[in-house]
């Protein structure tokens, strides 16, 4: 990532110019310079967090940037992302599963398991490996597609389409 200019917005997501935000923060050195390792950071964060939720069997519902995370009463954490609808279950019934988040110097990369569908009232999965389709009930439905909209409206769709990077691999198979 490029130097963040001061009249530009903040990288944090926060709306504000970046010398109003988090520049000041910057340079009094309380926050790192890398927004891409501060992600890195804040998100294995957060999914430690949400795991330990699920694993008390509450419900909770975090937003962190373009991802929701989401612990429910049963036991279970999912990782949501809502560009692409993309889904990995991070504990399923109480039961730690492992996370398949793999590191990079300037990149994320998630090992997605799942698309999820909200339509209607219910909370829809389709498996990537075998794209079996699992309706989870008593999911707050209403409550993640409220996120859904927060999020949208915190971001511009140009920043939401550059979300995901395409590697080389994925754009040698779409040739």
């Amino acid at each position: 990532m490029g130097k963040i200019g001061r009249n530009e917005q903040c990288p944090c997501g926060s709306g504000k110019k970046f010398k109003h935000c988090c520049l000041p923060k910057e340079q009094a050195g309380l926050v790192r310079t890398n927004p891409e390792a501060a992600l890195k950071i804040s998100l294995l964060s957060e999914i430690d967090a949400i795991v330990a939720v699920a694993k008390e069997k509450r419900q909770k519902i975090k937003e962190l940037g373009v991802f929701i995370l989401l612990a429910t009463q049963n036991g279970d954490a999912w990782l949501l992302e809502i560009t692409d609808s993309d889904a990995v279950q991070l504990m399923r019934e109480g039961e730690a599963l492992e996370i398949p988040i793999d590191e990079k110097s300037d990149t994320i990369e998630i090992n997605w398991s799942h698309t999820y569908d909200l339509s209607g009232k219910e909370f829809e999965l389709t498996a990537y490996s075998d794209k079996s389709r699992t309706i989870m009930t008593d999911y707050p439905v209403q409550e993640v597609n409220a996120s859904i909209k927060r999020i949208k409206k915190r971001f511009p769709s140009e920043v939401l389409k550059q979300v995901h990077v395409t590697s080389s691999t994925e754009q040698a198979q779409s040739s």
